[in-house]
């Protein structure tokens, strides 16, 4: 049930009666409620088509316009107002209240989805710049399943590359792997001794440091990472007991964000894969050597940029802006770039997706870029397949910078989520709640969901732990205390209502608070970001709250008023839960 898509058809009817085109009629909330709660600008964008005026133009309009429930007048200099009847808006909230969709629109044609998010690496630390593919991906998993989408998620595990050959050296080096290299060793029964993830945490940045200074430990590492993708031993049974050992942390820190995945695969599941889609490049002529390495050439005409001459006897020289993708390195190893066309190949060998959206920094665009022509110039993704790269912008300190420790290393993911646990505990112990770990990690973890997910993904935004954290205003809490207040008053009126009247001014802002939420999951769909919906749940939990402390709920006389007040408090409860849950924050029961 949308109340604008009604408006636009009736609209639309009467237009097309009148032989008017309709292309650009689009019917919208209203800025100023107070005067109306929808308009269009159709009459300002048309009428001059047909030699009018657009305040004629709208009038025409208005005057066939005869709609049970809807108030219709025209404003200067030609916009076509609507006022929505108290009958129309108490219809509206009763259906939502009893809709198992809560009242939102689903797609026309779902779609069958893969997301690719999360992308940790193997070996290494997950940290703060591995916290906003998780929350991005796993809210946008939520929006697509809601709205009809078959969608799975891969969080496509960083396992098979330089950081595998470069930590595996470093050990060796180390003295960690002796056991590993003596004649005759059974590899499988040979654990990881004193190997922990600390261990990885201090030898993989020890390793990384070295390789820009000493060219022949670089080269080393080069070898030992052709040895795990060629699975010669010992090699690859370490590389196989590392990424157990860290994708088990992995799952932990992510399962305390919320986000979850269908598949775990790495880069080195597409290992089978990898071969077969170089041979389909040589086969079709899309290579060519470059210095022993194999390329694809993916510049698009027009892409070449002239530098100018700097003498008239001087050649005409161009930059080309999009290199060629290296598909095999000099000494055969593979890069990042084969990996992922390779795992387009096996994607598609599993199932046959519409899309396959990617959620990765803002810095991969080169990278994406080259990895879906590659994959469509070879056919390895088909024609009508959709391949998104949604780039997520930085999230910076208070001094704008990226955020970092104050000594100025990386912060890990998990000091950042004890650091908001810790937080939230501090603020619960001001209400009167102690030692509940499961609370205080629901109220961090949501808080700095909500205040990433409130930014439009592309931007950078400042992470400030005590403004995320803040009970009021436009963040995560606020929503969770707004629902934890209508629990408690459900619980003591042991009655959740049955009708919701409108016959109030406050009851009549929450109504049209849900219908605004309601119509952002399409638009939120649409752009793959959910600061509307985040901007959205704030507002109908504002306008609960201005319910709350002008309406004493509890102790109304008025049984039809009283039962109204107890059913509001249930359509918002239903409302902004399901807003919370697509967005991956957990409610509370109290706060």
């Amino acid at each position: 049930m949308d109340l604008r898509a009604i408006l636009k058809d009736e609209i639309e009817k009467v237009a097309k009666k009148l032989g008017y085109n309709t292309d650009r009629l689009v019917v919208s909330f209203s800025n100023v409620p107070l005067l109306c709660d929808f308009q269009t600008n159709y009459a300002m964008t048309t009428a001059k088509e047909y030699n009018k005026k657009p305040f004629d133009f709208a009038q025409e309009i208005v005057d066939k316009l005869k709609v049970d429930g809807f108030e219709f007048s025209v404003a200067m200099p030609g916009f076509i107002n609507v006022k929505v009847s108290d009958g129309v808006l108490a219809n509206y909230a009763n259906y939502v209240l009893k809709d198992k969709d809560f009242g939102v629109e689903k797609v026309a044609s779902p779609r069958n989805i893969i997301m690719d998010y999360g992308g940790a690496n193997v070996a290494k630390a997950l940290h703060v710049g591995h916290l906003r593919s998780p929350i991005i991906g796993e809210a946008l998993k939520r929006l697509y399943r809601f709205m009809g989408d078959s969608v799975v998620a891969d969080t496509h595990l960083g396992d098979w590359g330089l950081q595998m050959g470069l930590t595996i050296l470093q050990l060796k080096l180390d003295g960690y792997l002796d056991e590993f290299f003596k004649a005759g060793a059974k590899l499988d029964a040979i654990e990881l001794k004193n190997i922990t993830l600390e261990t990885l945490n201090e030898e993989y940045p020890k390793a990384s440091s070295r390789k820009d200074v000493d060219e022949e430990f670089k080269k080393q590492a080069d070898d030992f990472t052709l040895y795990i993708q060629q699975k010669k031993e010992p090699y690859y049974t370490i590389y196989k007991k590392i990424r157990h050992l860290s994708v088990e942390e992995i799952k932990k820190n992510y399962a305390t964000l919320n986000a979850t995945f269908d598949y775990w695969y790495g880069e080195s599941d597409a290992d089978e894969y990898i071969e077969p889609t170089i041979q389909l490049f040589i086969d079709k002529g899309l290579t060519r050597e470059s210095e022993g390495a194999l390329v694809v050439d993916i510049a698009r005409e027009g892409e070449h940029i002239p530098i100018p001459k700097k003498s008239e006897d001087e050649e005409q020289r161009y930059k080309n802006p999009m290199p060629p993708a290296i598909i095999k390195k000099y000494n055969g190893a593979v890069l990042y770039a084969t990996t992922d066309i390779a795992t387009i190949a096996m994607r598609n060998k599993m199932d046959k997706y519409d899309e396959i959206i990617y959620i990765v920094d803002n810095r991969q665009e080169q990278h994406f870029t080259q990895v879906f022509r590659c994959s469509k110039l070879a056919g390895i993704s088909p024609e009508n397949q959709k391949l998104t790269y949604i780039a997520f912008g930085t999230m910076n300190g208070k001094d704008g910078k990226p955020f970092k420790t104050r000594s100025g290393g990386v912060v890990r993911l998990s000091e950042v989520i004890d650091m908001l646990v810790s937080k939230a505990a501090e603020k619960l112990k001001s209400n009167g709640i102690e030692n509940n770990f499961e609370v205080a990690r629901r109220i961090g973890v949501g808080a700095m969901k909500f205040g990433d997910l409130s930014n439009i993904v592309s931007k950078d935004y400042v992470f400030d732990l005590d403004k995320f954290l803040s009970f009021d205003g436009k963040t995560g809490p606020y929503i969770q205390y707004t629902i934890a207040r209508i629990n408690s008053i459900l619980s003591k009126a042991q009655n959740e209502g049955k009708e919701i009247n409108i016959y109030s001014s406050e009851i009549r802002d929450i109504v049209y608070a849900v219908m605004k939420l309601n119509s952002a999951y399409a638009v939120c769909y649409k752009d793959y970001s959910l600061n509307l919906l985040c901007s959205s749940a704030f507002d109908l939990a504002k306008a609960f709250s201005t319910l709350y402390n002008n309406h004493k709920i509890l102790s109304e006389e008025d049984d039809k008023k009283r039962d109204s007040l107890l059913a509001v408090c249930s359509l918002v409860k239903r409302v902004l839960s399901n807003a919370l849950y697509v967005l991956g924050i957990d409610t509370v029961d109290k706060m």
